[in-house]
Protein backbone atom coordinates (compact mmCIF):
# COMPACT_ATOMS: atom_id res chain seq x y z
CA UNK A 1 0.00 0.00 0.00
CA UNK A 2 1.38 3.26 -1.15
CA UNK A 3 1.52 6.35 1.64
CA UNK A 4 0.86 9.96 1.17
CA UNK A 5 4.62 10.17 2.02
CA UNK A 6 6.13 8.33 -0.29
CA UNK A 7 4.50 9.71 -3.35
CA UNK A 8 6.73 10.29 -5.81
CA UNK A 9 6.96 11.95 -9.44
CA UNK A 10 8.29 9.67 -12.15
CA UNK A 11 12.44 10.31 -12.54
CA UNK A 12 13.07 13.03 -15.43
CA UNK A 13 8.91 13.95 -15.10
CA UNK A 14 10.03 17.43 -14.17
CA UNK A 15 12.84 19.03 -15.90
CA UNK A 16 14.86 22.21 -13.97
CA UNK A 17 14.38 25.79 -15.60
CA UNK A 18 17.88 26.59 -16.78
CA UNK A 19 18.56 29.66 -14.96
CA UNK A 20 20.25 32.27 -17.82
CA UNK A 21 22.85 34.48 -17.34
CA UNK A 22 24.03 33.37 -13.77
CA UNK A 23 28.10 33.54 -14.90
CA UNK A 24 30.52 31.72 -16.72
CA UNK A 25 30.60 28.03 -14.90
CA UNK A 26 26.82 27.74 -15.72
CA UNK A 27 27.35 27.60 -19.52
CA UNK A 28 24.64 30.01 -20.25
CA UNK A 29 26.60 33.01 -18.26
CA UNK A 30 27.41 36.45 -20.00
CA UNK A 31 25.04 37.09 -23.08
CA UNK A 32 22.79 34.42 -21.89
CA UNK A 33 22.26 32.39 -25.37
CA UNK A 34 22.00 36.01 -27.01
CA UNK A 35 24.91 35.96 -29.02
CA UNK A 36 26.66 39.03 -29.49
CA UNK A 37 26.21 42.82 -29.44
CA UNK A 38 23.08 44.62 -31.65
CA UNK A 39 19.65 44.79 -31.96
CA UNK A 40 18.56 41.21 -31.43
CA UNK A 41 20.52 41.06 -27.99
CA UNK A 42 18.35 43.66 -26.80
CA UNK A 43 14.91 42.91 -25.43
CA UNK A 44 11.41 44.05 -27.80
CA UNK A 45 12.91 42.70 -30.79
CA UNK A 46 10.35 42.18 -33.47
CA UNK A 47 11.81 41.54 -36.79
CA UNK A 48 10.32 38.15 -37.97
CA UNK A 49 9.94 39.33 -41.92
CA UNK A 50 12.93 41.71 -42.30
CA UNK A 51 15.71 41.08 -44.08
CA UNK A 52 18.62 43.74 -43.39
CA UNK A 53 16.70 46.69 -45.64
CA UNK A 54 16.43 44.12 -48.57
CA UNK A 55 13.05 43.63 -49.87
CA UNK A 56 11.32 40.82 -48.00
CA UNK A 57 10.05 37.56 -49.55
CA UNK A 58 6.47 37.88 -48.89
CA UNK A 59 6.72 41.05 -50.31
CA UNK A 60 8.64 39.46 -53.32
CA UNK A 61 6.26 37.20 -54.08
CA UNK A 62 3.95 38.04 -56.46
CA UNK A 63 -0.12 38.60 -55.24
CA UNK A 64 -2.65 35.58 -56.61
CA UNK A 65 -6.00 35.47 -56.68
CA UNK A 66 -8.86 38.33 -56.12
CA UNK A 67 -9.76 39.87 -52.79
CA UNK A 68 -12.88 41.81 -52.77
CA UNK A 69 -12.44 45.36 -51.26
CA UNK A 70 -15.94 44.89 -48.91
CA UNK A 71 -16.38 41.06 -49.04
CA UNK A 72 -19.87 40.14 -48.20
CA UNK A 73 -20.18 37.62 -44.84
CA UNK A 74 -22.88 35.48 -45.40
CA UNK A 75 -24.68 32.80 -42.91
CA UNK A 76 -24.27 29.68 -44.95
CA UNK A 77 -27.33 27.81 -43.55
CA UNK A 78 -27.47 23.90 -45.20
CA UNK A 79 -31.25 23.02 -46.20
CA UNK A 80 -31.46 19.34 -44.41
CA UNK A 81 -30.25 21.47 -41.11
CA UNK A 82 -33.56 23.45 -41.91
CA UNK A 83 -35.30 20.70 -42.03
CA UNK A 84 -34.55 19.34 -39.02
CA UNK A 85 -35.66 22.29 -37.56
CA UNK A 86 -38.65 22.25 -39.09
CA UNK A 87 -39.36 18.66 -37.77
CA UNK A 88 -38.30 19.55 -34.36
CA UNK A 89 -40.70 22.61 -34.37
CA UNK A 90 -38.90 25.17 -34.16
CA UNK A 91 -39.44 26.40 -37.24
CA UNK A 92 -43.15 27.13 -39.02
CA UNK A 93 -43.05 26.08 -42.46
CA UNK A 94 -46.28 28.05 -42.99
CA UNK A 95 -44.84 31.25 -41.77
CA UNK A 96 -41.82 32.70 -44.54
CA UNK A 97 -38.58 31.72 -43.46
CA UNK A 98 -36.07 34.98 -43.52
CA UNK A 99 -33.22 35.81 -41.35
CA UNK A 100 -35.19 37.15 -38.17
CA UNK A 101 -37.35 34.19 -38.09
CA UNK A 102 -34.22 31.92 -38.67
CA UNK A 103 -32.43 34.14 -35.52
CA UNK A 104 -35.90 33.71 -33.27
CA UNK A 105 -35.39 29.99 -34.24
CA UNK A 106 -32.04 29.76 -32.95
CA UNK A 107 -30.79 28.77 -36.51
CA UNK A 108 -28.22 31.27 -36.84
CA UNK A 109 -26.92 33.95 -34.15
CA UNK A 110 -26.70 36.70 -36.09
CA UNK A 111 -28.26 37.98 -39.31
CA UNK A 112 -24.54 39.16 -40.99
CA UNK A 113 -24.87 40.32 -44.29
CA UNK A 114 -27.77 37.62 -45.06
CA UNK A 115 -28.62 34.23 -45.56
CA UNK A 116 -27.22 31.52 -48.25
CA UNK A 117 -28.37 28.40 -48.75
CA UNK A 118 -26.57 25.73 -49.98
CA UNK A 119 -26.68 22.03 -50.34
CA UNK A 120 -28.62 20.04 -52.70
CA UNK A 121 -30.44 17.04 -50.45
CA UNK A 122 -32.36 16.22 -47.03
CA UNK A 123 -35.12 19.13 -47.61
CA UNK A 124 -39.00 17.27 -48.07
CA UNK A 125 -40.85 20.10 -46.19
CA UNK A 126 -43.97 21.11 -48.92
CA UNK A 127 -44.80 24.36 -49.29
CA UNK A 128 -42.19 26.38 -47.57
CA UNK A 129 -41.62 30.01 -48.75
CA UNK A 130 -37.68 31.25 -47.90
CA UNK A 131 -37.11 35.22 -48.41
CA UNK A 132 -33.06 35.16 -48.16
CA UNK A 133 -30.18 36.92 -50.47
CA UNK A 134 -28.49 34.13 -51.90
CA UNK A 135 -29.01 30.80 -53.18
CA UNK A 136 -26.77 27.85 -55.14
CA UNK A 137 -28.57 26.47 -57.43
CA UNK A 138 -29.08 22.95 -55.88
CA UNK A 139 -30.45 24.12 -52.92
CA UNK A 140 -32.90 26.14 -55.53
CA UNK A 141 -33.74 23.34 -57.26
CA UNK A 142 -34.37 20.83 -54.27
CA UNK A 143 -36.67 23.25 -52.49
CA UNK A 144 -38.55 24.16 -55.87
CA UNK A 145 -38.64 19.99 -56.48
CA UNK A 146 -40.17 19.83 -52.68
CA UNK A 147 -42.64 22.37 -53.76
CA UNK A 148 -41.35 25.64 -51.57
CA UNK A 149 -40.23 28.77 -53.05
CA UNK A 150 -37.25 30.86 -52.84
CA UNK A 151 -37.58 34.69 -52.97
CA UNK A 152 -34.53 36.59 -53.81
CA UNK A 153 -33.44 39.76 -54.64
CA UNK A 154 -32.99 40.85 -58.25
CA UNK A 155 -29.12 41.09 -58.23
CA UNK A 156 -29.15 37.47 -57.09
CA UNK A 157 -31.35 36.15 -59.37
CA UNK A 158 -28.35 36.94 -61.98
CA UNK A 159 -25.97 35.33 -60.03
CA UNK A 160 -27.92 32.13 -59.48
Amino acid sequence: MTRLNDLRDNPGANKKRVRVGRGIGSGVGKTGGRGGKGQTARSGVAINGFEGGQMPLHMRMPKRGFNALNPKKWNQLRIDRVQNYIDSGKLDAKQVIDSAALVAAGVIRRPLDGVRLIGSSGFSAKKVTFKVDHATKGALAAIEAAGGKVDLPAEAKADA
